[in-house]
């Protein structure tokens, strides 16, 4: 049974979303995050990650024992085939990395939307997962249609072409933006500029370029006291946190503070 898009009921709703990233490739992360109850979603970022087919296939099968919708970060390079595998596993949500024309807004578009009459789309059907739910029914178009989409805005000729890139992105249903500030900074030649007040110039360009074509910014964010900026630049979408990164801060602390209590025996 195909389980329902819940991120894509809160998005239809106009309600506000939080999710949280995890690249360890293990299922009892979003296992774990479905069973705390307090996310939309949770983003596994493949583009960082190792994984196969069958890993993606564990991934989405635990996320849905705790009704948690998954996304998907892949790298651009085969990113369509990627993204196609993803939803088959059960995945729910596909973040599209590096785009920078419209043209590539399509190709996003092309790689998840099914190949219906007027849809421009190249996805078939695969018989994996939800496709074997009941794709003669439309149970499965259905299911595709509910794929919430994302792109990255991470490029300088992507800010350079903003206005371009979101015009398609409306036309293409796209659900939100991501601004991306190290691929940003790395593409301008100075990757000094992430953190500076110079780039903070460029992101809340992004973010209201994207509130005003009705394409909603998400922004990732490590802690909850930097969400108050954003939400007051009209920012109602957040990803909050990595699991490699919580990990660490915790083991760091457990394992200094023990360490410290010996040496003083």
């Amino acid at each position: 049974m195909i389980m329902e898009n819940t991120f894509r009921q809160k998005l239809d709703q106009g309600l506000p979303t939080i999710g949280t990233h995890f690249l360890f490739a293990e299922p009892d992360i979003p296992e774990m995050i479905g069973d705390s109850g307090f996310f939309d979603y949770a983003e596994f970022v493949g583009e960082y990650s190792t994984f196969d087919m069958s890993t993606l296939y564990h991934l989405a099968r635990a996320g849905q024992c705790g009704n948690l919708p998954l996304m998907i970060k892949l790298d651009q390079e085969a990113q369509a085939f990627w993204a196609q595998v993803a939803l088959g596993a059960g995945f729910k949500s596909v973040l599209f990395t590096d785009v920078r024309t419209a043209e590539d807004v399509d190709l996003c578009h092309e790689a998840i939307r099914p190949d219906k009459p007027g849809n421009d789309a190249k996805m078939g059907v695969k018989l994996r997962r939800p496709a074997l739910s009941g794709y003669n029914n439309d149970v499965y178009g259905t299911d595709l249609d509910s794929i919430v989409s994302v792109i990255m805005i991470e490029k300088a000729v992507t800010v350079d072409n903003i206005d371009s890139v979101l015009e398609r992105a409306k036309e293409r249903g796209i659900d939100m933006t991501q601004w991306g500030p190290a691929d940003f900074s790395f593409s301008k030649g100075d990757p000094s500029l992430q953190g500076s007040n110079e780039l903070r110039g460029y992101e809340e360009l992004v973010i209201k370029k994207s509130i005003e074509y009705d394409v909603p910014p998400r922004i990732e964010i490590g802690e909850v006291e930097q969400a108050k900026r954003y939400i007051d630049l009209g920012v109602r979408h957040f990803c909050i946190g990595w699991d490699r990164f919580i990990y660490s801060a915790a083991i760091s602390r457990l394992g200094r503070g023990l360490k410290e209590l010996l040496e003083t025996i």
